[in-house]
C-alpha cells in the first residue's frame, strides 16, 4: 500500500457555538490527488487552515500526523518547514515584483549580503521549465493573465519541494486551456511522488484529476471514495444529503410577450481593440430563459454590460425592453426602466464586501427605501430581511460583513439585491460561478421561481450542461455575432459548440 503521508484523525473544530469539523478523519498518499469535495461551510476550508498551520495545534481536538507520527504546527511556517504548502484561492502574489522575485520572495540567494540576482533569474528559469511553464522569469506579474498568475503561484509552492500540496479552487477563475494545463501540472507534480488535496467545486475536474474523493458535509465526512468506482451522482448525494435526479430542475413556464427584443444591434468597443458586437438580433419573453453562450472573447459579458450602458457604444440597431426603446446610460438608468445584471465578478462589482448584508442588499434600492431626504430604516429591514429568508441566505445577522459569507451565500446577497429592485428582465452572467453543488440548485430553482411568475431571464454560462439544462432557447455568438439559435430540444453539446466556433449557423 503506497505511503501515507498526512493523516488528520478525528479533527473537531469550533468557533465559539459553531462546531466547523465535528470528529473529521482524512488521510494523503504519496504520489496521489485526493479531492476535497462538499457544499460551501462543510468545513472544507477549516480542514485545510488546520493542515496547513492557519488554525494551530491546541485551537481544536484530536491530531495531525506526518508520517505517521503526531505533529503539531503552530503556525504557517512550521506547516512549511514540514513540506505541507497550500494555495488559496485569493492569491497572494506581488503584481508589482517581476515572476522570478515572487517565487523566491523570502528565500532570494544572496552572495556576500546582497541579492544575487543571476541565482535569482536562473533558478526562477529552472523552476518554471521545471513545471512545463513558459514565461519570462523578468516579467511583471501584474502583466500577468490570472490563469499564468495561478501557474507561478504553483511554481512558488513547487520551488519549496513540498511533499504536500494543497489547491483551494485553483481553476474558479481560469478559461479552459488555462485549466487543462494547471491539471496537467499536477499530474506531473503527482507523478513525482508529492501527495496533492485538490479542492473544487467543478466535478467534471475532481473526476478527471482524483484518485480518491472525500466528501464533507455540515462538518462531518461523508466517507472516502476511489474515484474510478463511483460517479457524480453519489458524490452530489453525499454533499447534499439528498438524492438528484435531475441536476438542471428546469421547469418551463408558458412563454408570454416579449419583454427584451434586440434588432440588427452593432457595438464598438471602447477601444481600438476588443470584439465588435455585429448584427445580433434576438428576443427573450416572459417565462423564458434565454441562454447565452460562446467560447472566451465571444462577446457574451460585453453584451449584458451593453445593455446595462456599461460597455461600448452603439452604431446600429435597437434594443427594446417590455415595448419601450431602450439605449441607458448608466445602470442606474437599465434598474429604473426594469433590467437589473447580476455581474461574474461578485467581489469586484457585486459586493461592497467590507459593509453588513443589509447594506449591499439594500443599496440598488434606496431611491424606493427613501423618505424625504432619509432612508426608513425600519422599511429597509423589513424588505431585506424578507428577501433574506426568500432565498435562505446563511448569515449571522444583517449586519455580518459580505465578506466573511461564503461564495454561494454571497451570489445570494447579489440577487437579493437586484431582486429587491423588481426587474421586469434578469441578466444573469455566470451565476453559478464558484458555488456549491447545493447552492447552484438554489439558484436554478431561483430562477424558475422569477419565470413562473412572469419574469425573463437572460443566462450566460460557459458551462454547456447549464446552458442546456436550465434555457428554454440558446443563442449561441461566435466572436460578436450569433453563430446559431437552438429551442430546447433540438440543442446538444456538439452543435452548439459547431455555433461557437462559428461552423454552424442558423438565422435568429
Amino acid at each position: 500500500m503506497t505511503q501515507v503521508v498526512l493523516e488528520a484523525r478525528g479533527i473537531v473544530k469550533r468557533f465559539g457555538a459553531l462546531t466547523a469539523l465535528g470528529g473529521v478523519s482524512f488521510d494523503l498518499r504519496a504520489g496521489e490527488v485526493h479531492a476535497l469535495c462538499g457544499e460551501n461551510g462543510a468545513g472544507k476550508s477549516t480542514l485545510i487552515k488546520l493542515l496547513a498551520g492557519v488554525h494551530p495545534h491546541g485551537s481544536y481536538e484530536g491530531e495531525i500526523l506526518i508520517d505517521g507520527r503526531p505533529i503539531a504546527f503552530r503556525s504557517t511556517r512550521d506547516a512549511e518547514r514540514a513540506g505541507v504548502a497550500i494555495i488559496h484561492q485569493e492569491l497572494a502574489l506581488f503584481p508589482e515584483m517581476s515572476v522570478a522575485e515572487n517565487l523566491f520572495l523570502g528565500a532570494l540567494p544572496c552572495r556576500r549580503g546582497r541579492i544575487d540576482w543571476d541565482r535569482v533569474y536562473a533558478q526562477a528559469t529552472a523552476t518554471l521549465a521545471d513545471c512545463g511553464i513558459a514565461l519570462d522569469p523578468a516579467k511583471r506579474v501584474g502583466d500577468l493573465g490570472v490563469g499564468q498568475r495561478q501557474l507561478v503561484e504553483i511554481a512558488r509552492a513547487v520551488a519549496r519541494r513540498p511533499r504536500v500540496l494543497v489547491l483551494d479552487e485553483p481553476t474558479a477563475a481560469l478559461a479552459r486551456h488555462e485549466i487543462d494545463a494547471l491539471l496537467e501540472l499536477v499530474r506531473a507534480l503527482r507523478a513525482r511522488g508529492v501527495a496533492c488535496v485538490f479542492i473544487s467545486h467543478k466535478l467534471d475536474e475532481v473526476f478527471a484529476i482524483a484518485d480518491r474523493i472525500t466528501v464533507l458535509r455540515d462538518g462531518s465526512a461523508q466517507g472516502t471514495l476511489a474515484a474510478p468506482a463511483t460517479d457524480a451522482g453519489e458524490v452530489i448525494r453525499r454533499m447534499v444529503g439528498r438524492q438528484i435526479g435531475d441536476y438542471y430542475p428546469r421547469r418551463q413556464a408558458e412563454p408570454g410577450r416579449t419583454l427584451l427584443a434586440v434588432r440588427g444591434l452593432c457595438v464598438a468597443p471602447p477601444k481600438a481593440s476588443g470584439v465588435q458586437l455585429q448584427r445580433l438580433s434576438f428576443e427573450a419573453r416572459a417565462g423564458e430563459v434565454l441562454g447565452i453562450g460562446g467560447l472566451m472573447g465571444a462577446g457574451r459579458s460585453e453584451l449584458l454590460m451593453h445593455l446595462l450602458g456599461l460597455w461600448g457604444t452603439r452604431s446600429a440597431g435597437e434594443v427594446e425592453l417590455d415595448g419601450e426603446q431602450l439605449h441607458v446610460r448608466s445602470p442606474r438608468e437599465a434598474l429604473a426602466r426594469g433590467l437589473a445584471l447580476v455581474t461574474e465578478d461578485r467581489k469586484r462589482y457585486g459586493l461592497v464586501l467590507e459593509q453588513g448584508v443589509a447594506f449591499n442588499v439594500s443599496l440598488a434600492s434606496l431611491r424606493a427605501l427613501r423618505r424625504g431626504p432619509l432612508v426608513d430604516r425600519d422599511d429597509e429591514v423589513r424588505r431585506v430581511q424578507a428577501v433574506v429568508n426568500d432565498l435562505h441566505i446563511k448569515a449571522r445577522d444583517l449586519e455580518q460583513p459580505a465578506g466573511t459569507l461564503s461564495g454561494g451565500n454571497q451570489q445570494k446577497v447579489v440577487l437579493a439585491k437586484v431582486l429587491l429592485t423588481k426587474p421586469k428582465v434578469l441578466l444573469l452572467d455566470e451565476p453559478t460561478r464558484g458555488i456549491d453543488v447545493g447552492a447552484k440548485l438554489e439558484v436554478y430553482e431561483l430562477i424558475n421561481r422569477l419565470t413562473a411568475a412572469g419574469q425573463a431571464i437572460v443566462l450566460v454560462s460557459s458551462e454547456l450542461g447549464e446552458l442546456m439544462g436550465m434555457s428554454d432557447r440558446i443563442v449561441m455568438l461566435c466572436e460578436g455575432r450569433v453563430g446559431g439559435v437552438f429551442d430546447r430540444a433540438e440543442a446538444t453539446q456538439e452543435r452548439l459548440l459547431a455555433a461557437a466556433m462559428g461552423r454552424l449557423g442558423r438565422a435568429a
